[in-house]
């Protein structure tokens, strides 16, 4: 019996009902929040310890290390709000997208890391790429995609 044919009490599908709940207006609201949960703390984080992101833009071998530092707390923060809000929602999605780029490039070469922190440095790499991914997809959904299937 497949998944399609296979009857909850009521008659409902086991197909139609998971579909009702992962298209649950609730569920886009999570998503979105949990797709920049890692810039809301890195923003906030940023901003309440200006000092020790002064110092990690530094480690980077950044310079100016303090308006970076903001240039990168105002982006993480403000690009949140606008996907959050639904304003500008593609804007603030290709704007983390092109940022998580370039810091997964600048701050976890795990290419040139010594043997030890090779796996965590590549690990944090393809994570940040797969939060590229989950922005271009919304950018591409907000802006009208559709599929080719």
């Amino acid at each position: 019996m497949g998944c399609a044919r296979l009857r909850l009490l009521g008659g409902v599908t086991v197909q139609h009902a998971l579909q009702n709940a992962a298209t649950a207006p609730w569920v886009q609201t999570l998503a979105l929040l949990c797709l920049c949960a890692a810039y809301l703390q890195g923003g906030i984080g940023k901003a309440r310890n200006f000092a020790g992101a002064v110092a990690e833009v530094r480690s980077l071998g950044l310079a100016p290390a303090a308006p970076i530092a903001a240039a990168t707390l105002v982006l993480q923060l403000s690009a949140s709000a606008l996907i959050l809000s639904g304003w500008y929602r593609w804007l603030g999605a290709l704007a983390l997208a092109g940022f998580t780029a370039l810091a997964a490039l600048l701050a976890d070469r795990f290419w040139a890391a010594p043997p030890g922190e090779r796996q965590r440095s590549a690990n944090a790499f393809f994570e940040h790429w797969g939060l590229v991914g989950g922005m271009l997809l919304v950018a591409w959904h907000d802006l009208g995609g559709q599929h080719a299937g």
